[in-house]
């Protein structure tokens, strides 16, 4: 059994079988930008419905919600992206290639994720022994400069009357803001969370690795609101709850890790942070994050509050946020509308917050490789996808064995009939073997034949895709063995 080792041999699977194309292909392509084909999009949607259920569905403690992606650009001001949310960048001198001044290498290993700028500046002091990554020439770079992360937009019908908008880089500030409007139109009670899955957007300098790293990408948040002095018990539980879920749809435990991150790591809102890393065939394997779990305390709520209050300076300086400063808070600053009252206890409160932060589309990316295989059968290479049945994009495929005889009509009148309960596909062209051989590198858990035998006794047969056993069912017990097997 050997595995899938190179990125181009993942990207060759997911463009050969309609997984995922690169963005704008006809005009040439566009840069860290993607498309999801017809098997990508329901493998993604599955992704996201196993989250959703896991995060919502299956929990009493946690509600839905999916916010805008154009917000009040205050809202950045106060989260701290206006100010902060930025990347220190080179250029260098011989071939004028931009590159992260953490991503820029000498004997040193890699960084991948977004680091605080004020620990990237003092990372920066020295670049005469970093290698530009484009042309290899060492030690001749700019001086560093800071590079922002959030895309603009304008909203308006008139140029004078034009406010500048940004699209959201995260989704979390879309639930902070809507803390209020859940409170007062639900029966949650604090330990409670809300969970939201969208898209975001980086004006990334550097992106990598397919769909890993890319300007535009879809992210599942929670952010779970708890009692301050609860906050760590809660942090280990949400550790254990995510590292789970991704065991428990199919990824193997020893590719999967935690990496605490060092304190001059953190993000500016963050108590403590870990990261579920996978390792990836980048090369000879890299270990990358897939998941970060944020204790971000009071910060945000805080932050939000204090934005509040500075609202009418927003209007008096016509939107420009470079001369606001958020307002100090009052010494009442419990009672702000961002706050907590716990009827219980009696007491107001500002909550911490939890947030464990998954990419659907680096966990899309997780699963396909994960699930992908290849054995020898018969002298002949089987290549396939060993998705756990929640994830398979086709979870069973209809053929005839033969274009004749009524075969045809009978696996279609089958097809109709389990449409509506599983996603299915139909398939009459080719060898059935060959059949057999493109579904299972589209993963598709079952194979149903119609065969002769059909026609005598009403009974067909069911192949499986890991084990290649195939068993006969009566069609009249078909639907409710599919159920059984697919748990669904």
């Amino acid at each position: 059994m050997a595995k899938l080792t190179k990125l181009d041999d993942i990207v060759s699977l997911c463009k050969r079988r309609g997984f995922i194309f690169q963005s704008s292909e006809v005009y040439g392509g566009l840069a860290s930008c993607y498309d999801y084909g017809p098997l990508g999009v329901e493998l993604k949607n599955n992704v996201k419905k196993a989250w959703w259920k896991a995060a919502v569905q299956m929990r009493d403690d946690i509600v839905g919600l999916d916010s805008s992606i154009l917000m009040h650009p205050l809202i950045w001001k106060a989260s701290g992206h206006a100010d902060k949310f930025a990347d220190l960048v080179a250029e260098c001198k011989k071939c004028n290639t931009r590159t992260r001044v953490d991503h820029l290498v000498d004997n040193a290993e890699e960084h991948t994720e977004h680091v605080p700028i004020e620990t990237a500046m003092a990372d920066a002091q020295d670049l005469s022994k970093k290698v530009c990554p484009s042309c290899g020439k060492i030690g001749q770079f700019t001086e560093p400069m800071p590079f922002k992360l959030m895309f603009e937009t304008q909203m308006g019908a008139n140029v004078d009357d034009a406010m500048t908008l940004y699209l959201r880089p995260e989704t979390a500030q879309g639930i902070f803001v809507n803390f209020k409007n859940v409170l007062d139109t639900t029966r949650v009670k604090i330990p409670f969370g809300i969970a939201q899955i969208g898209k975001s957007f980086r004006n990334e300098v550097t992106t990598k690795a397919f769909i890993f790293r890319t300007r535009e990408f879809e992210q599942a948040e929670i952010e779970f609101f708890c009692e301050p002095g609860t906050d760590e018990q809660w942090y280990e539980h949400w550790k254990e709850v995510r590292f789970k879920w991704y065991t428990d749809l199919g990824i193997k435990k020893e590719n999967l890790r935690f990496r605490d991150h060092d304190p001059d790591e953190l993000a500016h809102y963050a108590k403590a942070c870990v990261d579920v890393e996978y390792k990836f065939p980048f090369g000879s394997g890299d270990w990358q994050e897939l998941e970060g779990i944020a204790n971000r305390t009071d910060y945000d709520l805080r932050q939000h509050q204090r934005g509040i209050r500075t609202l009418n300076d927003w209007f008096e300086t016509k939107g420009d946020l470079t001369k606001i400063t958020l307002k100090e808070e009052a010494e009442n600053f419990e009672k702000g509308p961002l706050s907590y009252f716990d009827e219980q206890n009696k007491k107001r409160y500002i909550p911490y917050v939890i947030e464990p932060s998954a990419g659907i589309d680096r966990s899309t990316l997780a699963f396909l490789v994960d699930a992908y295989d290849e054995e020898e059968v018969k002298g002949d290479t089987r290549n396939l996808l060993r998705f756990h049945h929640a994830l398979a994009p086709i979870k069973a495929a209809i053929f005839p064995l033969v274009k004749k005889d009524g075969m045809p009509e009978i696996a279609r009148k089958i097809y109709d009939e389990l449409k509506g309960c599983f996603n299915c596909f139909y398939d009459q062209k080719g060898a059935v073997g060959r059949r057999y051989r493109r579904q299972d590198e589209a993963g598709t858990p079952f194979c149903i034949t119609v065969d002769g035998q059909t026609l005598d006794d009403n009974t067909v047969t069911v192949r499986d895709r890991d084990s290649m056993e195939q068993i006969r069912i009566s069609t009249d017990n078909l639907k409710s063995h599919l159920r059984e097997k697919l748990d669904m």
